[in-house]
Protein backbone atom coordinates (compact mmCIF):
# COMPACT_ATOMS: atom_id res chain seq x y z
CA UNK A 1 0.00 0.00 0.00
CA UNK A 2 0.97 3.65 -0.73
CA UNK A 3 1.52 5.89 1.89
CA UNK A 4 1.05 9.69 0.71
CA UNK A 5 -1.49 9.95 -2.11
CA UNK A 6 -1.51 13.08 -3.42
CA UNK A 7 -5.22 14.52 -5.15
CA UNK A 8 -5.60 15.24 -8.39
CA UNK A 9 -8.99 14.22 -8.72
CA UNK A 10 -12.31 14.50 -6.94
CA UNK A 11 -15.84 13.61 -7.01
CA UNK A 12 -18.52 15.77 -4.83
CA UNK A 13 -21.59 14.38 -4.35
CA UNK A 14 -23.43 15.89 -1.36
CA UNK A 15 -26.77 16.43 -0.10
CA UNK A 16 -25.37 18.10 2.90
CA UNK A 17 -23.77 20.87 1.64
CA UNK A 18 -22.63 22.12 4.79
CA UNK A 19 -18.98 23.03 4.53
CA UNK A 20 -18.98 22.76 1.22
CA UNK A 21 -17.67 26.36 0.40
CA UNK A 22 -14.26 25.79 2.49
CA UNK A 23 -14.17 22.47 0.74
CA UNK A 24 -14.29 23.37 -2.66
CA UNK A 25 -12.38 26.86 -2.55
CA UNK A 26 -9.21 25.08 -0.81
CA UNK A 27 -9.72 22.29 -3.70
CA UNK A 28 -9.70 24.46 -6.45
CA UNK A 29 -6.81 26.51 -4.90
CA UNK A 30 -5.00 23.45 -5.08
CA UNK A 31 -5.70 22.19 -8.43
CA UNK A 32 -7.50 19.67 -8.14
CA UNK A 33 -10.21 18.76 -10.77
CA UNK A 34 -13.42 18.99 -9.57
CA UNK A 35 -15.97 16.39 -10.76
CA UNK A 36 -19.66 16.60 -9.29
CA UNK A 37 -23.48 15.31 -10.42
CA UNK A 38 -26.34 17.73 -9.77
CA UNK A 39 -27.54 19.96 -7.41
CA UNK A 40 -23.60 19.86 -5.55
CA UNK A 41 -22.73 20.92 -9.44
CA UNK A 42 -24.90 23.82 -9.56
CA UNK A 43 -23.65 24.88 -5.90
CA UNK A 44 -19.78 24.43 -6.56
CA UNK A 45 -20.64 26.21 -10.05
CA UNK A 46 -22.25 28.85 -8.36
CA UNK A 47 -19.41 29.39 -5.77
CA UNK A 48 -17.53 29.91 -8.93
CA UNK A 49 -15.95 26.78 -9.46
CA UNK A 50 -15.22 24.77 -12.75
CA UNK A 51 -16.85 21.67 -12.25
CA UNK A 52 -16.77 18.92 -14.96
CA UNK A 53 -20.25 16.58 -14.69
CA UNK A 54 -20.32 13.13 -13.95
CA UNK A 55 -21.97 12.82 -17.01
CA UNK A 56 -18.98 13.92 -19.29
CA UNK A 57 -16.71 11.44 -17.40
CA UNK A 58 -19.29 8.59 -18.48
CA UNK A 59 -20.62 9.82 -21.88
CA UNK A 60 -24.34 8.96 -20.02
CA UNK A 61 -26.79 11.53 -19.00
CA UNK A 62 -28.19 11.03 -16.14
CA UNK A 63 -31.43 9.63 -16.22
CA UNK A 64 -34.64 7.77 -14.51
CA UNK A 65 -35.30 10.72 -12.61
CA UNK A 66 -31.58 10.91 -10.98
CA UNK A 67 -31.90 7.39 -10.38
CA UNK A 68 -29.22 5.91 -12.82
CA UNK A 69 -25.74 8.85 -13.00
CA UNK A 70 -22.86 7.16 -11.38
CA UNK A 71 -23.50 3.22 -11.26
CA UNK A 72 -21.01 3.31 -14.13
CA UNK A 73 -17.35 1.93 -14.91
CA UNK A 74 -15.59 4.73 -15.37
CA UNK A 75 -16.70 6.09 -11.86
CA UNK A 76 -16.37 3.01 -10.37
CA UNK A 77 -13.22 1.83 -11.62
CA UNK A 78 -11.82 5.64 -11.27
CA UNK A 79 -12.53 4.62 -7.58
CA UNK A 80 -11.48 0.97 -7.43
CA UNK A 81 -8.43 0.62 -9.48
CA UNK A 82 -5.38 -0.80 -7.62
CA UNK A 83 -2.65 1.83 -8.57
CA UNK A 84 0.30 -0.39 -8.78
CA UNK A 85 -1.53 -3.24 -10.02
CA UNK A 86 -0.61 -3.42 -13.89
CA UNK A 87 -3.92 -5.23 -15.39
CA UNK A 88 -5.43 -2.16 -13.49
CA UNK A 89 -3.76 0.32 -14.86
CA UNK A 90 -3.93 -1.16 -18.38
CA UNK A 91 -7.90 -1.62 -18.30
CA UNK A 92 -7.91 2.20 -17.14
CA UNK A 93 -5.90 3.01 -19.94
CA UNK A 94 -7.94 0.91 -22.48
CA UNK A 95 -11.46 2.51 -21.63
CA UNK A 96 -10.08 6.32 -20.36
CA UNK A 97 -11.40 5.83 -17.37
CA UNK A 98 -9.39 8.56 -14.74
CA UNK A 99 -8.29 7.74 -11.02
CA UNK A 100 -10.11 9.64 -8.19
CA UNK A 101 -8.35 10.17 -5.41
CA UNK A 102 -10.85 11.73 -2.80
CA UNK A 103 -14.59 11.02 -3.01
CA UNK A 104 -16.73 13.43 -0.89
CA UNK A 105 -20.28 12.15 -0.75
CA UNK A 106 -23.06 11.69 1.90
CA UNK A 107 -26.18 10.05 1.33
CA UNK A 108 -29.94 11.33 0.38
CA UNK A 109 -32.09 11.75 4.14
CA UNK A 110 -34.01 8.57 4.12
CA UNK A 111 -34.29 9.22 7.87
CA UNK A 112 -34.91 12.52 8.17
CA UNK A 113 -37.59 12.27 5.05
CA UNK A 114 -39.25 9.08 7.30
CA UNK A 115 -39.35 11.36 10.32
CA UNK A 116 -41.48 14.53 8.80
CA UNK A 117 -44.43 11.81 7.72
CA UNK A 118 -43.16 11.59 4.44
CA UNK A 119 -45.57 8.94 2.23
CA UNK A 120 -44.37 6.05 0.79
CA UNK A 121 -43.05 6.98 -2.85
CA UNK A 122 -41.51 9.86 -1.36
CA UNK A 123 -39.34 7.71 1.00
CA UNK A 124 -38.39 5.15 -1.74
CA UNK A 125 -37.45 7.80 -3.37
CA UNK A 126 -34.95 8.82 -0.63
CA UNK A 127 -33.30 5.46 -0.79
CA UNK A 128 -29.87 6.53 -1.98
CA UNK A 129 -28.61 4.23 -4.32
CA UNK A 130 -25.53 5.38 -6.31
CA UNK A 131 -24.02 7.63 -2.93
CA UNK A 132 -23.68 4.29 -1.00
CA UNK A 133 -22.12 2.29 -4.17
CA UNK A 134 -19.75 5.07 -4.34
CA UNK A 135 -18.28 4.89 -0.52
CA UNK A 136 -18.37 1.21 -0.43
CA UNK A 137 -16.23 1.42 -3.89
CA UNK A 138 -14.49 4.26 -2.17
CA UNK A 139 -13.70 2.92 0.60
CA UNK A 140 -12.31 -0.36 -0.24
CA UNK A 141 -10.08 0.98 -2.11
CA UNK A 142 -8.72 3.28 0.84
CA UNK A 143 -4.52 2.29 -0.40
CA UNK A 144 -5.35 5.31 -2.98
CA UNK A 145 -8.71 7.03 -2.44
CA UNK A 146 -9.84 8.51 0.44
CA UNK A 147 -13.72 8.92 1.03
CA UNK A 148 -14.98 11.25 3.15
CA UNK A 149 -18.83 10.64 4.53
CA UNK A 150 -18.98 13.65 7.28
CA UNK A 151 -18.09 17.19 7.55
CA UNK A 152 -16.25 17.27 10.85
CA UNK A 153 -13.47 15.42 8.85
CA UNK A 154 -13.23 18.27 5.95
CA UNK A 155 -10.57 20.30 8.47
CA UNK A 156 -8.48 16.81 8.69
CA UNK A 157 -8.61 16.79 4.88
CA UNK A 158 -7.84 20.28 4.00
CA UNK A 159 -4.41 19.90 6.79
CA UNK A 160 -3.54 16.77 4.66
CA UNK A 161 -3.96 18.73 1.41
CA UNK A 162 -1.69 21.15 2.21
CA UNK A 163 0.69 18.63 3.37
CA UNK A 164 0.90 16.95 0.05
CA UNK A 165 -2.03 14.67 -0.05
CA UNK A 166 -3.65 11.97 2.11
CA UNK A 167 -1.54 9.02 4.44
CA UNK A 168 -2.62 6.23 4.95
CA UNK A 169 -3.99 5.86 8.85
CA UNK A 170 -6.19 8.92 7.49
CA UNK A 171 -7.69 6.90 4.83
CA UNK A 172 -8.48 3.75 6.89
CA UNK A 173 -10.00 5.83 9.82
CA UNK A 174 -12.37 7.27 6.93
CA UNK A 175 -13.15 3.80 5.47
CA UNK A 176 -13.78 2.41 8.94
CA UNK A 177 -16.42 5.72 9.33
CA UNK A 178 -17.57 5.37 5.48
CA UNK A 179 -18.34 1.26 6.01
CA UNK A 180 -19.96 2.15 9.26
CA UNK A 181 -22.25 5.17 7.86
CA UNK A 182 -23.64 2.72 5.17
CA UNK A 183 -24.47 0.20 7.41
CA UNK A 184 -26.17 2.76 9.63
CA UNK A 185 -27.81 3.75 6.51
CA UNK A 186 -28.92 0.14 5.37
CA UNK A 187 -30.11 -0.79 9.00
CA UNK A 188 -32.32 2.59 9.16
CA UNK A 189 -33.93 1.43 5.60
CA UNK A 190 -34.67 -2.10 7.02
CA UNK A 191 -36.21 -0.98 9.94
CA UNK A 192 -38.28 1.12 8.25
CA UNK A 193 -39.27 -1.76 6.13
CA UNK A 194 -40.14 -3.71 9.09
CA UNK A 195 -42.33 -1.02 10.93
CA UNK A 196 -44.05 -0.90 7.57
CA UNK A 197 -44.97 -4.69 7.61
CA UNK A 198 -45.84 -5.84 11.40
CA UNK A 199 -45.48 -9.03 10.44
CA UNK A 200 -41.46 -8.55 9.80
CA UNK A 201 -41.55 -6.96 13.25
CA UNK A 202 -38.65 -9.05 14.73
CA UNK A 203 -36.74 -10.06 11.00
CA UNK A 204 -34.51 -12.78 10.61
CA UNK A 205 -31.84 -10.17 10.24
CA UNK A 206 -31.31 -7.32 11.86
CA UNK A 207 -29.04 -4.17 12.10
CA UNK A 208 -28.56 -1.33 14.49
CA UNK A 209 -28.21 2.26 13.51
CA UNK A 210 -26.48 4.24 15.92
CA UNK A 211 -24.62 7.78 16.46
CA UNK A 212 -21.59 8.14 18.42
CA UNK A 213 -22.66 11.46 20.88
CA UNK A 214 -19.64 11.04 22.83
CA UNK A 215 -17.84 8.83 25.22
CA UNK A 216 -18.33 9.02 28.75
CA UNK A 217 -15.95 9.32 31.76
CA UNK A 218 -16.36 5.71 32.61
CA UNK A 219 -19.45 2.84 33.14
CA UNK A 220 -20.97 2.08 36.03
CA UNK A 221 -17.56 1.52 37.84
CA UNK A 222 -14.31 3.27 36.91
CA UNK A 223 -12.77 0.01 35.13
CA UNK A 224 -15.29 -0.33 32.37
CA UNK A 225 -14.97 2.39 29.71
CA UNK A 226 -18.74 3.27 28.19
CA UNK A 227 -20.28 5.54 25.36
CA UNK A 228 -23.71 7.19 24.17
CA UNK A 229 -25.08 6.85 20.98
CA UNK A 230 -28.19 7.64 19.75
CA UNK A 231 -30.24 6.47 16.60
CA UNK A 232 -29.54 8.04 13.38
CA UNK A 233 -33.26 9.96 13.74
CA UNK A 234 -34.77 10.96 16.70
CA UNK A 235 -38.41 12.01 17.49
CA UNK A 236 -38.10 12.79 21.25
CA UNK A 237 -37.25 15.03 24.11
CA UNK A 238 -34.79 12.36 25.64
CA UNK A 239 -31.08 13.08 27.52
CA UNK A 240 -28.91 13.50 24.33
CA UNK A 241 -31.20 16.17 23.06
CA UNK A 242 -31.21 18.39 26.85
CA UNK A 243 -29.40 21.38 27.36
CA UNK A 244 -26.78 21.22 29.46
CA UNK A 245 -26.60 24.53 31.09
CA UNK A 246 -24.19 23.65 33.86
CA UNK A 247 -22.23 20.97 35.86
CA UNK A 248 -19.98 18.36 35.17
CA UNK A 249 -20.14 16.20 32.56
CA UNK A 250 -22.69 13.13 32.83
CA UNK A 251 -21.41 9.78 33.52
CA UNK A 252 -23.08 6.48 32.94
CA UNK A 253 -25.12 6.47 35.79
CA UNK A 254 -26.57 9.80 35.33
CA UNK A 255 -27.79 9.09 32.68
CA UNK A 256 -29.04 5.99 33.63
CA UNK A 257 -30.87 7.58 36.31
CA UNK A 258 -31.41 10.28 34.88
CA UNK A 259 -33.70 8.71 32.58
CA UNK A 260 -35.87 6.87 34.76
CA UNK A 261 -36.80 10.05 36.37
CA UNK A 262 -37.50 12.09 33.28
CA UNK A 263 -39.34 9.28 32.06
CA UNK A 264 -41.84 9.21 35.24
CA UNK A 265 -42.06 12.89 35.37
CA UNK A 266 -43.87 12.77 31.59
CA UNK A 267 -46.31 10.48 32.52
CA UNK A 268 -47.46 13.79 34.05
CA UNK A 269 -47.17 16.00 31.22
CA UNK A 270 -49.92 18.54 31.59
CA UNK A 271 -51.01 18.00 34.47
CA UNK A 272 -50.72 19.84 37.62
CA UNK A 273 -47.00 19.94 38.82
CA UNK A 274 -45.09 16.96 39.54
CA UNK A 275 -41.29 16.15 40.87
CA UNK A 276 -39.81 12.76 40.85
CA UNK A 277 -37.09 12.45 43.04
CA UNK A 278 -34.63 8.90 41.75
CA UNK A 279 -31.88 7.00 43.06
CA UNK A 280 -30.14 4.31 41.30
CA UNK A 281 -33.01 4.06 39.09
CA UNK A 282 -35.46 3.34 41.30
CA UNK A 283 -38.27 6.89 42.04
CA UNK A 284 -37.23 7.30 46.16
CA UNK A 285 -40.36 10.22 46.41
CA UNK A 286 -42.97 11.46 43.62
CA UNK A 287 -45.87 14.39 44.74
CA UNK A 288 -48.11 16.02 42.54
CA UNK A 289 -49.12 19.38 44.23
CA UNK A 290 -50.65 23.19 43.31
CA UNK A 291 -47.28 24.30 43.36
CA UNK A 292 -43.65 23.20 41.80
CA UNK A 293 -42.31 23.45 45.27
CA UNK A 294 -45.05 21.71 47.10
CA UNK A 295 -43.93 18.87 45.41
CA UNK A 296 -40.52 19.04 45.86
CA UNK A 297 -41.50 19.41 49.58
CA UNK A 298 -43.48 16.34 49.68
CA UNK A 299 -41.87 14.22 47.08
CA UNK A 300 -38.45 14.83 49.73
CA UNK A 301 -40.89 13.71 52.75
CA UNK A 302 -40.86 10.49 51.18
CA UNK A 303 -37.65 9.10 51.50
CA UNK A 304 -35.09 12.03 52.79
CA UNK A 305 -32.02 10.23 53.26
CA UNK A 306 -32.30 7.91 49.67
CA UNK A 307 -32.97 11.72 48.48
CA UNK A 308 -29.52 13.03 48.87
CA UNK A 309 -27.39 12.30 45.99
CA UNK A 310 -30.14 12.03 43.72
CA UNK A 311 -31.28 12.98 40.42
CA UNK A 312 -34.55 15.23 40.08
CA UNK A 313 -37.07 15.38 37.12
CA UNK A 314 -39.87 18.06 37.04
CA UNK A 315 -43.15 17.88 34.38
CA UNK A 316 -43.04 21.64 34.48
CA UNK A 317 -40.61 24.25 34.00
CA UNK A 318 -38.18 25.24 37.47
CA UNK A 319 -39.10 28.41 39.10
CA UNK A 320 -36.75 30.27 41.86
CA UNK A 321 -38.21 28.77 44.67
CA UNK A 322 -38.07 25.37 43.69
CA UNK A 323 -34.85 25.58 42.73
CA UNK A 324 -33.85 27.20 45.66
CA UNK A 325 -35.32 24.02 47.63
CA UNK A 326 -33.46 21.51 45.86
CA UNK A 327 -30.16 23.36 46.11
CA UNK A 328 -30.71 22.30 50.27
CA UNK A 329 -29.61 19.12 49.29
CA UNK A 330 -26.81 17.49 47.68
CA UNK A 331 -28.15 16.77 44.00
CA UNK A 332 -26.29 15.28 41.15
CA UNK A 333 -28.59 16.13 37.71
CA UNK A 334 -31.80 18.08 37.76
CA UNK A 335 -34.21 17.55 34.72
CA UNK A 336 -37.00 19.77 33.58
CA UNK A 337 -38.45 21.28 30.43
CA UNK A 338 -37.19 24.63 31.14
CA UNK A 339 -35.92 26.95 33.91
CA UNK A 340 -36.50 31.02 34.64
CA UNK A 341 -33.74 32.82 34.85
CA UNK A 342 -33.82 32.86 38.78
CA UNK A 343 -33.90 29.51 39.19
CA UNK A 344 -30.89 29.15 36.48
CA UNK A 345 -29.33 32.06 38.79
CA UNK A 346 -29.76 29.42 42.11
CA UNK A 347 -28.56 26.52 40.49
CA UNK A 348 -25.35 28.30 38.70
CA UNK A 349 -24.28 28.43 43.12
CA UNK A 350 -23.94 24.55 43.02
CA UNK A 351 -21.51 24.49 40.16
CA UNK A 352 -20.91 20.52 39.97
CA UNK A 353 -24.80 19.88 40.08
CA UNK A 354 -25.72 19.29 36.37
CA UNK A 355 -29.08 20.90 34.82
CA UNK A 356 -30.85 19.85 31.77
CA UNK A 357 -33.06 21.48 29.94
CA UNK A 358 -35.23 19.49 27.55
CA UNK A 359 -37.70 21.14 25.20
CA UNK A 360 -40.17 18.85 26.14
CA UNK A 361 -41.20 15.85 27.76
CA UNK A 362 -41.25 12.22 25.73
CA UNK A 363 -44.04 11.17 24.93
CA UNK A 364 -44.88 7.32 27.80
CA UNK A 365 -46.58 6.38 25.19
CA UNK A 366 -44.17 5.89 22.26
CA UNK A 367 -43.22 3.16 20.64
CA UNK A 368 -40.57 1.31 20.56
CA UNK A 369 -38.03 -1.54 21.50
CA UNK A 370 -35.55 -2.14 24.14
CA UNK A 371 -32.63 -4.28 24.15
CA UNK A 372 -30.90 -6.82 26.70
CA UNK A 373 -27.83 -8.30 26.40
CA UNK A 374 -26.90 -11.82 27.63
CA UNK A 375 -24.43 -14.24 27.16
CA UNK A 376 -24.66 -15.14 23.64
CA UNK A 377 -27.52 -13.05 22.55
CA UNK A 378 -29.55 -10.29 22.79
CA UNK A 379 -33.29 -9.80 24.57
CA UNK A 380 -35.52 -7.66 22.05
CA UNK A 381 -39.19 -6.63 23.02
CA UNK A 382 -41.80 -4.05 22.86
CA UNK A 383 -41.18 -0.77 24.78
CA UNK A 384 -43.54 -1.19 28.41
CA UNK A 385 -45.98 1.76 26.59
CA UNK A 386 -49.55 0.01 27.79
CA UNK A 387 -51.84 2.21 30.18
CA UNK A 388 -54.93 1.57 32.19
CA UNK A 389 -57.52 4.29 32.99
CA UNK A 390 -59.95 4.00 35.21
CA UNK A 391 -62.50 2.71 32.68
CA UNK A 392 -60.10 -0.20 32.89
CA UNK A 393 -60.44 -1.06 36.34
CA UNK A 394 -62.67 -4.01 37.65
CA UNK A 395 -63.72 -3.98 41.30
CA UNK A 396 -63.73 -7.71 42.89
CA UNK A 397 -63.91 -6.72 46.79
CA UNK A 398 -66.95 -5.73 48.00
CA UNK A 399 -66.53 -2.15 48.72
CA UNK A 400 -65.54 0.10 46.61
CA UNK A 401 -62.79 2.74 46.77
CA UNK A 402 -63.36 6.45 47.66
CA UNK A 403 -62.86 9.13 44.56
CA UNK A 404 -59.59 10.13 46.55
CA UNK A 405 -58.72 5.98 46.77
CA UNK A 406 -59.06 5.50 43.10
CA UNK A 407 -57.26 8.80 42.08
CA UNK A 408 -54.75 7.66 44.92
CA UNK A 409 -54.74 3.91 43.09
CA UNK A 410 -53.97 5.46 39.80
CA UNK A 411 -51.29 7.65 41.38
CA UNK A 412 -49.39 4.83 42.33
CA UNK A 413 -50.29 2.75 40.08
CA UNK A 414 -48.07 5.14 37.35
CA UNK A 415 -45.17 5.58 39.84
CA UNK A 416 -44.87 1.83 40.09
CA UNK A 417 -44.73 0.66 36.77
CA UNK A 418 -41.06 2.47 37.16
CA UNK A 419 -40.02 0.97 39.99
CA UNK A 420 -37.92 -2.49 40.01
CA UNK A 421 -39.57 -5.37 40.48
CA UNK A 422 -41.32 -6.53 42.93
CA UNK A 423 -42.45 -3.24 43.09
CA UNK A 424 -45.14 -1.88 46.44
CA UNK A 425 -45.95 1.66 46.38
CA UNK A 426 -48.18 3.48 48.94
CA UNK A 427 -49.84 6.61 47.98
CA UNK A 428 -52.10 9.03 49.38
CA UNK A 429 -53.23 12.38 48.10
CA UNK A 430 -50.89 12.49 45.33
CA UNK A 431 -47.96 11.80 47.45
CA UNK A 432 -46.24 8.62 47.70
CA UNK A 433 -45.86 7.48 51.12
CA UNK A 434 -43.29 4.72 50.87
CA UNK A 435 -41.74 2.81 47.87
CA UNK A 436 -40.69 -0.76 48.05
CA UNK A 437 -38.33 -1.99 44.96
CA UNK A 438 -36.50 -4.69 44.02
CA UNK A 439 -36.35 -7.60 46.41
CA UNK A 440 -37.30 -10.92 45.81
CA UNK A 441 -40.86 -10.76 47.30
CA UNK A 442 -43.41 -9.12 47.34
CA UNK A 443 -44.44 -9.15 51.00
CA UNK A 444 -40.93 -7.91 51.83
CA UNK A 445 -41.45 -5.10 49.37
CA UNK A 446 -45.07 -4.42 51.13
CA UNK A 447 -42.45 -4.40 54.64
CA UNK A 448 -39.67 -2.30 53.19
CA UNK A 449 -42.21 0.74 51.46
CA UNK A 450 -43.46 0.65 55.22
CA UNK A 451 -40.77 1.02 57.01
CA UNK A 452 -39.67 3.93 54.88
CA UNK A 453 -42.97 5.08 55.76
CA UNK A 454 -42.71 5.23 59.62
CA UNK A 455 -39.21 6.42 59.21
CA UNK A 456 -40.32 9.69 57.53
CA UNK A 457 -43.11 9.98 60.02
CA UNK A 458 -40.40 10.29 62.50
CA UNK A 459 -38.08 12.44 60.73
CA UNK A 460 -40.71 14.64 60.08
CA UNK A 461 -42.89 14.46 63.39
CA UNK A 462 -46.06 13.25 62.18
CA UNK A 463 -48.78 11.64 64.42
CA UNK A 464 -48.61 8.77 62.15
CA UNK A 465 -47.11 7.29 58.93
CA UNK A 466 -49.08 8.43 55.87
CA UNK A 467 -49.55 4.08 54.87
CA UNK A 468 -52.27 4.79 57.12
CA UNK A 469 -55.91 5.68 54.59
CA UNK A 470 -53.20 4.80 51.39
CA UNK A 471 -53.39 3.17 48.63
CA UNK A 472 -51.17 0.56 47.24
CA UNK A 473 -50.11 -0.77 43.87
CA UNK A 474 -48.27 -3.77 43.21
CA UNK A 475 -46.68 -4.10 39.83
CA UNK A 476 -47.84 -7.80 39.71
CA UNK A 477 -50.46 -9.87 41.08
CA UNK A 478 -50.08 -11.05 44.87
CA UNK A 479 -49.25 -14.84 45.04
CA UNK A 480 -50.00 -15.21 48.85
CA UNK A 481 -51.97 -13.33 50.55
CA UNK A 482 -49.35 -12.10 52.85
CA UNK A 483 -48.50 -9.24 50.80
CA UNK A 484 -51.91 -7.78 50.76
CA UNK A 485 -51.88 -8.48 54.90
CA UNK A 486 -48.23 -6.72 55.26
CA UNK A 487 -50.01 -3.46 53.01
CA UNK A 488 -53.05 -4.08 55.56
CA UNK A 489 -50.70 -4.08 58.41
CA UNK A 490 -49.47 -0.57 57.31
CA UNK A 491 -52.74 0.68 56.95
CA UNK A 492 -53.39 1.13 53.55
CA UNK A 493 -57.36 1.37 52.39
CA UNK A 494 -57.12 0.04 48.97
CA UNK A 495 -55.21 -1.76 46.22
CA UNK A 496 -54.51 -1.34 42.84
CA UNK A 497 -53.02 -4.69 41.30
CA UNK A 498 -53.05 -6.59 37.83
CA UNK A 499 -55.02 -9.68 39.54
CA UNK A 500 -54.35 -13.48 37.85
CA UNK A 501 -52.90 -15.16 40.44
CA UNK A 502 -54.20 -18.84 41.22
CA UNK A 503 -54.60 -17.38 44.48
CA UNK A 504 -56.68 -14.51 43.48
CA UNK A 505 -59.80 -15.71 45.77
CA UNK A 506 -57.73 -16.13 48.51
CA UNK A 507 -56.19 -12.26 48.43
CA UNK A 508 -59.83 -11.43 47.65
CA UNK A 509 -61.00 -12.90 50.39
CA UNK A 510 -58.18 -11.22 53.17
CA UNK A 511 -58.99 -8.02 51.19
CA UNK A 512 -62.82 -8.23 51.92
CA UNK A 513 -62.07 -9.10 55.69
CA UNK A 514 -60.12 -6.49 55.96
CA UNK A 515 -62.24 -4.42 54.78
CA UNK A 516 -60.31 -2.85 51.58
CA UNK A 517 -61.24 -2.20 48.26
CA UNK A 518 -59.45 -3.96 45.68
CA UNK A 519 -58.98 -2.74 41.86
CA UNK A 520 -57.51 -5.36 39.22
CA UNK A 521 -56.04 -3.65 36.49
CA UNK A 522 -55.51 -6.79 33.92
CA UNK A 523 -51.95 -5.31 33.21
CA UNK A 524 -48.42 -6.16 34.70
CA UNK A 525 -45.63 -4.03 34.40
CA UNK A 526 -42.69 -6.39 36.06
CA UNK A 527 -40.01 -4.03 35.73
CA UNK A 528 -36.33 -5.62 35.64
Amino acid sequence: MTDIVPIRRALISLSDKSGIEALAAALASAGVELVSTGGTAAKLRALGHDVRDVSDLTGFPEMMDGRVKTLHPTVHGGLLAVRDNPDHVAAMDAHGIGAIDLAVINLYPFEATVAKGAGRDEVIENIDIGGPSMVRSAAKNHASVAILTDPADYPELLAALGAGGTDLAFRKRLAAKAFATTAAYDSAISHWFASADQKTKFPAKAASARVLSGTLRYGENPHQDAALYVPGSVDTHGLPQATQVQGKELSYNNYNDANAALELAAEFAGQDPAVVIVKHANPCGVAQRGSLRGAWDEALACDSVSAFGGIVATNVPLDAATAEAITGIFTEVVVAPGASDEAKALFAKKKNLRLLLTAGLPDPRRAGQVMSIIAGGILVQDRDSGAITADDLKLVTRREPTAQELADCLFAWTVARHVKSNAIVYAKDGVTAGIGAGQMNRRDSARIAAIKAREAAETYGWPQPRTVGSAVASDAFFPFADGLLAAVEAGATAVIQPGGSIRDDEVIAAADEAGLAMLFTGMRHFRH
